[in-house]
Parts: structure tokens; sequence; C-alpha cells
């Protein structure tokens, strides 16, 4: 098996059963360990492509797994937990995960969420000259906005958003991180101004606004992945 590893870190041994054929079948290398310590050494010896993280290790919780992680990695991280409150998946985007997915889950959903932290891994390292999608183009060096080839007028302030969202794609992107990045950390709990901008941001992109920015609720929002071809 010569396709990415993929690291899963659950103490629950169905887990595992359940991981292991379906990533294998998908065409990933599995890789599993039980608790937080072992995750970390895992990582910090021969770091997988991708690791799936629960929160509820019997060592280490895993918020402070994720926190330890990323003081020496930038793995893709996606947190698989029962854990569905807001604020849990709040804190773990916060502390650096790639996206958050609730058990249960299906095998599909799961496997497109890994591929798509991979693609974004990978875009990222590549820094790609412009984001497009549905139609749109941002052109990260002229700031050039297009949609269906029309030039799009955008205010300094939005196209900091959007260009934050667009250099994320496919990746949630919380209330707090947008807010802080964009208008600092003073302004980092003013949600409704949020909300405010990417309302004006989705008119300005009609008609597939709406559709290109999607509301992850209570959490944030999350920019469609860009075109592959």
């Amino acid at each position: 098996m010569t396709g990415p590893r993929v690291l899963v870190v659950d103490d629950e041994p169905a887990m595992h059963r359940f991981l292991r054929p379906a990533l294998e079948v998908a065409g990933f290398q599995y890789d599993g360990v039980h608790n937080g310590a072992e995750a970390l050494r895992r990582v910090a010896g021969k770091a997988p492509d991708a690791v799936l993280l629960d929160l509820g290790l019997p060592d280490i919780d895993g918020q402070d797994v994720l926190v330890r992680l990323r003081e020496f990695s930038a793995v893709p991280v996606i947190v698989i937990s029962a854990r569905d409150r807001e604020a849990d998946k709040i804190a773990a985007l916060d502390g650096g995960a790639d996206d958050y997915l609730d058990k249960p889950f299906g095998v599909g959903e799961l496997l497109a969420r890994v591929r798509t932290a991979l693609r974004h891994r990978r875009a990222q390292e590549g820094v790609p000259e412009q984001y497009r999608a549905m139609g749109v183009t941002l052109n990260f060096e002229n700031r050039r906005v297009m949609c269906q080839n029309t030039l799009v007028p955008l205010t300094p302030r939005e196209h900091s958003l959007f260009e934050l969202l667009a250099r994320n794609a496919g990746k949630v992107m919380t209330h707090t991180q947008l807010l802080t990045a964009v208008w600092g950390p003073a302004n980092a709990h003013d949600v409704q101004y949020l909300r405010v901008y990417v309302g004006l941001l989705r008119q300005k992109l009609a008609p597939v606004g709406a559709k290109l920015i999607a509301t992850e609720p209570g959490v944030g929002y999350r920019l469609a992945e860009p075109d592959t071809a």
C-alpha cells in the first residue's frame, strides 16, 4: 500500500476495526493508536499524511493533544468525536483542527473529508495563484474578483474576508478565526458583524454566493473547494 497514511487516534477498538478496512479499500494506509501520548510520539517520529483524532482519549484530552501537535506539526487533523456541542467544535477548530465530524458518521463522508483535507494541504504547499469555483475567480496577486466574467467591486474589508476564506477553501473557518484575522482580537466575538459582511459578499457574488459560502451553524463558514479542472 503506497497511498497517503492516515493515523487513527481513538481508544475504541471497534472504531479501529471499522476504519481500517474502510481506509485501506479507499487506497489509504492505515495506522492506529489508542491514546494521546502515543499519537504525539507517532506524529513526531514519522508524520502521517492526515490524522483522525477522537477527543475522548484515556490519558490526554483530545483538545490538548491537538494543541501540543500544532506546536510542531501542520499535518491535517480531522476531529471525530461523539461530543456534538458547538463549544467543542469551535474549540477544536480554533485549536488547529482542519475539520470536525460527529460520531456516528458515514464512511463516504469521512473519506471525502480526508481527501478534502489532503487537497487543502497540498494547495497551501503549492501556493496557488488564484481561487476558482462556480464561475467565481479570485486572483491573489492583483486582488481582482470576477463572477461569471464580470468584475466584482469589493471593499478592502470584504476582500480581506473573501481572500481568507479562499485561502482556506474547503475548510471550516470559525467566527473567532475570521473576526480576529480581519477585524482584530478586540472584535473576536462580534458574530453579528461578521454575518453582515458574509451577507454582503453573497449578494455581490450572486447568483452563486449563497452556495459558494456555506454556513456551519453556530461555528463559522466554509468556502466551496476550488475547481479541479
